[in-house]
């Protein structure tokens, strides 16, 4: 019978690879951004995005831009696409963030 704490911990793992990607999607969308939509990568905070001095409020623009799928009349297809992408990942992490605190709750019954 398979454990639950391997079943917790091959979770955790799988969960911080696909932020490892998820990351990395963003940091290659704000790249073509800055080429692509100035305006946009500014409105984000392109240049502060991933540091502790970045505004929380332009950075949250960017998820919105996002989720709320406005990338969807953007003029770059490889910005849409980017984008997609994004969104697929942002979908499959929040599931594996579920499954990992169902696993700890099943660990507290077990």
């Amino acid at each position: 019978m398979v454990s639950v704490i391997v079943i917790f911990w091959a979770l955790c793992i799988l969960c911080l690879i696909n932020m490892m990607r998820y990351f990395s999607s963003i940091r290659v969308l704000l790249t073509i951004l800055r080429q692509s939509d100035p305006l946009l990568y500014q409105a984000v905070d392109g240049n502060g995005f991933f540091t502790f001095h970045g505004q929380f409020s332009k950075q949250l623009r960017l998820i919105r831009y996002i989720n709320q799928r406005q990338f969807i009349h953007h003029h770059n297809p490889e910005v849409i696409m980017r984008c997609e992408r994004i969104y697929r990942q942002f979908y499959l992490i929040s599931r594996f963030c579920i499954l990992v605190i169902a696993s700890i709750i099943a660990m507290l019954f077990w």
